[in-house]
């Protein structure tokens, strides 16, 4: 068993934290309680770089201390913790990854990339957060699933493992690479004011998944302009 459900926007965690709460802390104890009774051999928790908080320079890796900064981060951590509670107390076979942002098709059109995409393809303004220079690791969508297939088949119980992306950019490099492949300019850009607690910068060291045989394959340049397309030619799916 997999579990990638969560609630998983840092925005609206701020606004309403108890959903998330109850929902990536709680939920996940409940998932992992019915895998245990039901004798599932394999669970995979699919968490998050957020669990860190933000690190100035180099990476993190598995070893590093939990010190989330939102309501999300938070609940991801502590679903961590439950996992790996789980292993420990009833031998059940559970593993954690942690991954950098998302993207690819059909991505949820809250999230930055789609967000910036369906609004530059129609005209309308993005907003950029204070000055641009919050740093992310960007990872294409299938090469974050082969990380995981990865630790269902060779990840040890209660052990953590990073998947890392191929392009850790500022928030304003991203911006300029999503302009660019929507032919729109900067005046289409609206900074707005910093969100509350926002991480600087999130980097993951993925040694140990690649001592497993992990390599992400997905170019950033190529996978964002599939990406860009693939919404450019799917408008009724994100307007509806």
């Amino acid at each position: 068993m997999v579990n990638f459900a969560a609630e998983s926007h840092v925005d609206r965690s701020i606004a309403g934290a108890g959903e998330f709460v109850r929902t990536n802390t709680l939920g996940t104890q409940t998932l992992l309680q019915a895998c245990l009774e039901a004798g599932v051999p394999k669970v995979v928790q699919v968490s998050t770089d957020e669990v860190y908080g933000s690190i100035d320079v180099g990476s993190w890796d598995e070893t590093a201390p939990l010190r989330p900064r939102s309501p999300y981060a938070a609940s991801k951590a502590g679903a961590d913790l439950i996992a790996r509670a789980y292993a420990i107390t009833y031998g059940l076979d559970v593993s954690i990854t942690r991954c950098g942002n998302n993207y690819g098709p059909r991505q949820y059109p809250e999230k930055l990339i789609p967000l910036f995409v369906t609004n530059l393809l129609r005209g309308r303004k993005v907003p950029l957060y204070g000055d641009g220079g919050n740093v992310r690791d960007w990872i294409h969508v299938e090469d974050h699933c082969a990380g995981i297939r990865l630790v269902a088949e060779k990840g040890e119980p209660g052990e953590v493992y990073h998947i890392a992306g191929t392009a850790e950019l500022t928030n304003k490099e991203l911006t300029a690479h999503l302009l660019e492949a929507c032919g729109r300019d900067w005046e289409l850009v609206e900074h707005v004011a910093d969100r509350k607690g926002h991480d600087r910068r999130y980097s993951l060291d993925d040694s140990k998944l690649r001592a497993l045989g992990y390599r992400p394959r997905v170019p950033f340049e190529w996978g964002l302009k599939d990406t860009v397309r693939w919404y450019a030619e799917h408008r009724d799916w994100w307007r509806t």
